[in-house]
């Protein structure tokens, strides 16, 4: 990418799987922003890859695997999901994403009859969307690079989208244009025209589309996600009232996500967000009374380290967030991560390192490799927690 440089460092790690390695850390430093991200570089078997949701393995969506692994000290522990309650205390507190997943994919048709896949991924401030043109390709799709600026591209109903230009220059792909800003003209509200032709984004690991009801968590309650914030997926009522019971606490906030797609090493784009004044409230109450405060989600410690100064005071707040989280940078609102599984070279690895140290999440990835966890949207979990 431009303005990116890749060294590898000297450390190496192997697992003890069949097939999954732990390699080198790669250090991407994008000399712009400033940021150093270190990432964790290991080979993911491809049938690591959850292709199904729980659902249809036969469990309950609190069934799906956890591991837990701990800042304070190296013990790591495997548990089911619905045994979360035994990894918290009266007072802990759950700050989790309302954002609801919307029917982001659409099917376009270029002018010379080329068929296409629309993703939308974020609804801008001007009322512009960023979207993302992509290939269909043996069930699967890969991006497709080769628009240009000023083209019009046919969608269903008489509808259609209008690329303005590239996204953000700094980030071009040698390749071409991944993401554009572009005009979208509906014949109906965009929650309509989206539940009558759109469904959700589904990547090649994911063999069949499944009804946007298995993309959605048990907290949504606002539709603007491109993709699920699927660290809230495997939560269910009955498990949600069993913590509350318990004085477990849970504090909501807002962040829409954008398209996961994104080239090797880019950093995340900016999403929106919304802190509510109640949340930054309990946030503060929780760490002044020595309780845990765990994001649900990478998106979670996202919006809420925008709102956090340095003296670790959480506000309310609301805009869009072009926060990336280092181990540089360091972790101030939250204690603990409850998170999925990421891919080689993910920039949410370098927030998985803020939380938990370079060697102690080499060694949990080690472990969820050797152990054949599940990878995705529809995959198992890891909760990274200050208690021991």
């Amino acid at each position: 990418m431009k303005g990116q440089t890749a060294t590898k460092a000297n450390l190496q790690f192997t697992s003890t799987s069949k097939s999954g390695k732990v390699g080198p850390v790669l250090h991407i430093l994008d000399e712009k922003s400033g940021w150093d991200m270190p990432t964790l570089n290991f080979t993911l078997p491809p049938e690591l890859e959850a292709g199904e949701p729980p659902e249809a393995r036969g469990l309950a969506r609190d069934e799906v695997r956890m591991l837990v692994s701990y800042r304070t000290d190296d013990r790591i522990e495997h548990a089911r999901f619905r045994d979360i309650g035994k990894y918290l205390k009266a007072g802990d507190l759950l700050v989790v994403n309302t954002s609801a997943t919307m029917n982001a994919a659409l099917p376009a048709m270029r002018a010379d009859g080329t068929s296409l896949e629309l993703h939308l991924s974020t609804h801008l401030p001007d009322g512009q969307w960023s979207v993302e043109l992509r290939l269909p390709r043996d069930e699967s799709t890969v991006p497709f690079l080769n628009a240009q600026a000023d083209e019009t591209l046919c969608l269903p109903q008489g509808a259609f989208v209008h690329l303005l230009q590239p996204y953000s220059t700094d980030r071009l792909s040698p390749r071409g244009v991944r993401l554009w800003r572009a005009e979208i003209v509906l014949p109906a509200s965009l929650d309509e025209y989206l539940s009558q032709y759109g469904c959700p984004i589904r990547y090649g690991y994911v063999r069949r589309q499944w009804p946007l009801d298995y993309y959605q968590t048990v907290f949504a309650n606002e539709t603007g996600s491109a993709e699920m914030p699927s660290a809230g997926r495997a939560f269910t009522p009955q498990l949600v009232t069993q913590l509350v019971a318990r004085g477990v606490q849970f504090a909501p906030l807002l962040l829409h996500t954008g398209v996961a797609s994104l080239e090797s090493h880019e950093p995340p784009y900016p999403e929106y967000y919304r802190v509510p004044t109640e949340t930054a409230r309990a946030v503060n109450q929780a760490r002044a009374a020595g309780k845990q405060v765990i994001a649900v989600g990478t998106t979670v410690v996202r919006a809420l380290e925008t709102v956090t100064d340095a003296a670790c005071q959480t506000s309310a707040g609301e805009g869009w967030t072009e926060l990336v989280v280092t181990p540089k940078k360091g972790v101030r609102a939250v204690d603990g991560l409850l998170t999925g599984l990421h891919e080689p070279h993910a920039t949410h690895l370098a927030m998985l390192e803020a939380f938990a140290g370079r060697d102690r999440l080499h060694r949990a990835y080690r472990e969820v490799l050797r152990e054949r966890y599940l990878w995705h949207e529809f995959g198992d979990m890891h909760l990274i927690s200050r208690n021991p």
